[in-house]
């Protein structure tokens, strides 16, 4: 008795093909522009850093601020301008992943995931995430992401 052939892995068309490789390329592109954009918030940061070592004296009604101020208003610019930084340097890192996901085909619910987030950055995220979306909610794409790796030694 003859041993049941492998499934074979789903091919994608030509179209569909060409077409992750470009989202793929573009992700990279809005993922690098992402980077460059999150680290605007370090003129906070320094803004807050300034507060703290009193190069920048902060007033309150016309008069000299209390050091309890002047320390939560440094802290304050501080924390918040690092945490967007965090956000936007983290998700561009997964814009970046969901590049190379896509390049390869594998993790659909993770570029599924990441092109619902991209879709927030507005415009060129926009447009990117909702092609990548409707490219990868084809049945022939999710099948060709859900079939096995090919084995490479």
């Amino acid at each position: 008795m003859d041993a049941p052939l492998p499934h074979a892995a789903p091919t994608l068309s030509l179209e569909d093909a060409s077409q992750l490789r470009l989202l793929s390329i573009f992700h990279y592109v809005v993922a690098g522009l992402t980077a460059v954009f999150s680290l605007f918030p370090l003129i906070h940061v320094g803004i807050g850093i300034a507060t703290l070592t009193g190069a920048m004296p902060i007033n309150s009604n016309g008069g000299p601020a209390s050091p309890g101020e002047t320390q939560l208003f440094g802290w304050i610019f501080i924390v918040i301008g690092s945490v967007v930084i965090l956000c936007g340097l983290t998700l561009a890192g997964f814009m970046a992943y969901a590049g190379r996901c896509l390049a390869r085909q594998r993790r659909h619910t993770l570029c599924l995931v990441v092109a619902a987030l991209s879709c927030m950055l507005m415009p060129l995220g926009t447009v990117l995430g909702v092609f990548t979306l409707i490219v990868l909610l084809r049945p022939a794409v999710k099948a060709a992401f859900d079939a096995p790796a090919p084995f490479q030694p």
